[in-house]
Order: structure tokens, then C-alpha cells, then sequence
């Protein structure tokens, strides 16, 4: 079967088809095709999460050098900003508490293999875009928020990605056909199928549903019952036609993708939050800066905002900068007073554990940054900052679903816009604040107001004993579920 062609039962456009077609041989030329290429498997553990998470890292060899068992599950994902890392280590850390065996398999690390050099190419595109669209209100308005709202909507998009997905399943052939496989982007999850794996899941990270997250032949988990509905019925993936929807059997709503370690500590970290809103100690507050930079007129804006509260000994800043020195030098430029501040936490892994653990019982003042060279490193510390902050500072991307009070800054992109819709309707975190003005505003209420936070934590717990942050755990049991059936 032609997935470019038919995608659940409806017909691409001829033209749209052609031009699929035309943009497989565009890549064939530019980067080739190893389709008759065999890459074998080798692994180690994976830089930081080896250790905490038990997760083994998948590199191509020459030979095979891997026995998987009735344990063994593949995450597949690639390096594409950290969102799709940070939903992978979400479903290495459940299966690792339920019992079974994670590996790590990024289509953007391995290089030498046309899936790699193709990933590369359109990373480095969206990258561009991200940053220009925070440059450019024009360029944004134009064509990044259509494009990411709209463009990525239709089926003829998805039907081009089905053909480049072609060029790269030579990578997959040491994998079982039967292992579970968890993909945190569609294009594993393509690959994935085209390669002949028969227990693929689809995890879609995005609560607005696109036709570019679809994967025929994969069952497809949304976190949030919107989404589902959504995702179902196909929702305006083509414009002026009745779509045939997804098969009940193709879909799945999990709730939403959060690590064990955040997940079993959801009680003990809310009360924590609220101890500390009762006692009037400082609000601890945690930004998390993306490595394209796009937004940081705002967090410059913020943290001129929370100076004098940090000062004064009511607020403490954390920043995570990932693995982006270049960021914070940005920062300190346009706020010199960083640098005779700021305590710098950089590329010691161990030291940033050992501070989040302080942290979480003792008392933190000032303001501390966090940057390391491993991008395993600068993901996760963010997930151990998480538990001794008041408040994350994030825009509406993967982080608006984790179990921490939110202040949400402006999207980049229109499908963004609905994980902060989703984060306000749940009570975790506050409605979208599109300007530096109104996230100032809103910084000072909750600065100000330590009942709104407490607030927040009474619906996490309440979404907490409604299994809404258990996701991870379920799109594990779907993986696994296809193979203990066979």
C-alpha cells in the first residue's frame, strides 16, 4: 500500500501525490539513498539518563551487536529542539519503572545514513524559522503562524513526509519486527512502518491536530481528549472535503506524557509548593530557554522584572540555557548585571543534582544558571529543577503538560497555542500572555498572590487522581501490548 497515496482511506490529489514524489528525489539526490544498505545496531549507555533511567543508547556498526529480548523497547525520536527529546525521556522513565528496557534510537544521530542527513537538513530549517519568526512580526504573521497552524494541517504534507520516510528504514533492519516501538516524532514512527514493524507507537506531541503527526499503520496517543476528537475525525487536515476519519483501533487518548520520577512525586512536590506559599518564603522561578533563542526579548523582560524581587530576597530565578552557552552570553549582554549575580552551574551534571536535591528541602537565594555541553544533561536537569520550583516560565510546547504551575509565555507557532489552552482549562497554569507587558503583569500576580499558585497545585493533585499525567505509562502498555497478544 501507498502511504502517500491513500491516508486512511483518502485519496491524495494527483498533484499533490506528484509532487511527493518529486520531493523523494530531491532528497535521493541530494543526500542518497542506502534503501539496499543494511546498518547494524551497537549500544552503550546514554550520557546522564544511562545511569537514572537505565536507557542504552543506540549507534550504527559494522556488526550487529545487539540481543533484544521480551524486555527491550525501542524509543524512537530525533534531536529536533528539545521537545521531542524531553517526551522521549517521558517513556524511557515509565518503562523503566514498569519493568522493562529502554533504548535510545535517534534518526538525527546517525549521520552516515540518509535519515540522518535529511533530519539534519529540515532541523536546520525549522531552527531558521523559529528564530526569524520571533525576529520578524511580518514573517511571523505571514508565514510561520500559517504555516505551523495551517500548512503542517493537510493531508498532501503528510503525504510528502510518507515518501521522504521511504529513504529511511535501512536503519531499522537489525530491529525485531514484533519489539515495541515508542516514537516521539512522526518520522520514526514512519520509518518505522515502512520498515515492517507491527508495534509502533505514535506518540503526537501537539494538542492541535496536524496531518503532519499522522502515521498510518501505527496507533496514534494524544494526551488530551480535544486532541483525540480531533485527531479522530481528521479535523480540517483538507479543506471543502468530507474526510473518512481514523479507525478507533489507530487512536489512543494516554493523558499527558510526564516522567515516573515527576509523576510518583506529584503529592510530595505540590506540598512542598504550598509549604512555602503558606511560609512566604521566596517563589522559586524556572526558566527554561530554548537553544534557537526565539523568545528572548521576553525573558530578558522577565528577568529585569524579577531583579528586584530576587534582590530583595522574594524570588529566586533558575535558568536553563540547554546546551546553548551562546544564550546565556546573549543574556549577559543585555543584562549586565548577570554576571556579578548569577551563579553559574555549567557542564558538571552531578554538581546540578546534588543543587536540585539541596534545593528541594533546603532554602536557595539568587539567581542560578544551568548549561551543559550533553544535550541528555541539559534536558533532564531541567526535569530536576522542576521538583524544587515554585514555577516554571515556558511557552505553550511540550512543557505545558508537566505537573508544575505555569506561567505561559507567547507560542512560536499556531499549533502551540493549544497546549497553553489545554494547561488553563486543566488549572496547572495560566492562559497564553502574548506580550513581554502581559507577562510582566502576570508574573507579578502570581509574585504577588502565593494563592494562586497554591491554587494550581490543588488541580494538579486533582488532575493527578484523574490519571491525567499517567500518559507515558500508557503509551508504554500499547507498545508492549501488540507483542504479549501475539
Amino acid at each position: 500500500m501507498d502511504r502517500s497515496k491513500f491516508i486512511f482511506e483518502n485519496e491524495i490529489s494527483k498533484k499533490a501525490y506528484r509532487k511527493a514524489i518529486k520531493n523523494k528525489a530531491k532528497y535521493m539526490r541530494k543526500y542518497g539513498d542506502d534503501g539496499d544498505k543494511t546498518f547494524h545496531l551497537s549500544c552503550c549507555p546514554a550520557p546522564v539518563i544511562g545511569d537514572m533511567l537505565g536507557v542504552k543508547n543506540i549507534s550504527l556498526s559494522n556488526e550487529p551487536q545487539i540481543k533484544f529480548d521480551n524486555r527491550s523497547v525501542i524509543i524512537g525520536n530525533i534531536r529536533m529542539g528539545f521537545g521531542h527529546y524531553r517526551i522521549s525521556m517521558a517513556m524511557a522513565s515509565a518503562a523503566k519503572a514498569m519493568g522493562y528496557e529502554p533504548y535510545w534510537f535517534d534518526l538525527h544521530s546517525f549521520s552516515d545514513a540518509s535519515c540522518g542527513k535529511i533530519i539534519a537538513h529540515q532541523n536546520q530549517l525549522y531552527s531558521l524559522g523559529s528564530k526569524l519568526s520571533q525576529m520578524s512580526e511580518l514573517f511571523n504573521k505571514i508565514v510561520w503562524e500559517p504555516l505551523n497552524s495551517e500548512g503542517f494541517r493537510k493531508l498532501s504534507y503528510n503525504s510528502a513526509d510518507q515518501k521522504a520516510a521511504e529513504l529511511m528504514t535501512s536503519v531499522y533492519r537489525d530491529l525485531p519486527k514484533d519489539i515495541p516501538f515508542i516514537a516521539t516524532h512522526v518520522w520514526p514512527a514512519q520509518a518505522a512502518v515502512h520498515a515492517g514493524l507491527t508495534n509502533v507507537v505514535n506518540a503526537i506531541p501537539d494538542n492541535w491536530p496536524m496531518a503532519l503527526h499522522l502515521s498510518e499503520g501505527a496507533i496514534h496517543t494524544v494526551q488530551t481528549p480535544s486532541a483525540y476528537i480531533g485527531y479522530r475525525a481528521l479535523r480540517g487536515m483538507e479543506k471543502g472535503r468530507a474526510l473518512k476519519p481514523m479507525p478507533k483501533s489507530a487512536i489512543a487518548y494516554t493523558g499527558h506524557y510526564v516522567d515516573h520520577e515527576l509523576v510518583s512525586n506529584i503529592e510530595a512536590d505540590c506540598q512542598k509548593r504550598i509549604d512555602r506559599m503558606k511560609k512566604g518564603t521566596a517563589k522559586r522561578w524556572l526558566m527554561s530557554v530554548g537553544g534557537a533563542g526565539a523568545q528572548k526579548t521576553i525573558f530578558v523582560s522577565v528577568i529585569r522584572k524579577l531583579l528586584p524581587f530576587i534582590e530583595s530576597g522574594e524570588a529566586v530565578l533558575f535558568i536553563n540555557v540547554g546546551d546553548h552557552i551562546r544564550v546565556w552570553n546573549e543574556l549577559k549582554r543585555e543584562i549586565p548585571q548577570l554576571s556579578a549575580v548569577a551563579v553559574e552551574h555549567f557542564d558538571d551534571f552531578s554538581a546540578t543534582a546534588e543543587f536540585a536535591e539541596r534545593a528541594y528541602s533546603g532554602e536557595v537565594s539568587g539567581i542560578h544558571a544551568f548549561f551543559h555541553s550533553d544535550i541528555f544533561a541539559a534536558v533532564y536537569s531541567t526535569n530536576l529543577l522542576m521538583r524544587c520550583s515554585d514555577v516554571l516560565i515556558t511557552k505553550p510546547s511540550e512543557l505545558s503538560f508537566y505537573p508544575i504551575p505555569k506561567l505561559m509565555i507567547k507560542r512560536v507557532g499556531g499549533h502551540e497555542a493549544w497546549g497553553a489552552i489545554r494547561s488553563a482549562e486543566v488549572g496547572d497554569g495560566t492562559y497564553e500572555c502574548t506580550s513581554p507587558l502581559e507577562t510582566n503583569a502576570m508574573l507579578n500576580l502570581l509574585q504577588e498572590n502565593g494563592d494562586i499558585i497554591e491554587q494550581m497545585c490543588e488541580h494538579i493533585l486533582t488532575a493527578h487522581k484523574a490519571g491525567i499525567y499517567n500518559g507515558a505509562y500508557r503509551a508504554v502498555e500499547l507498545a508492549v501490548r501488540g507483542r504479549k497478544n501475539r
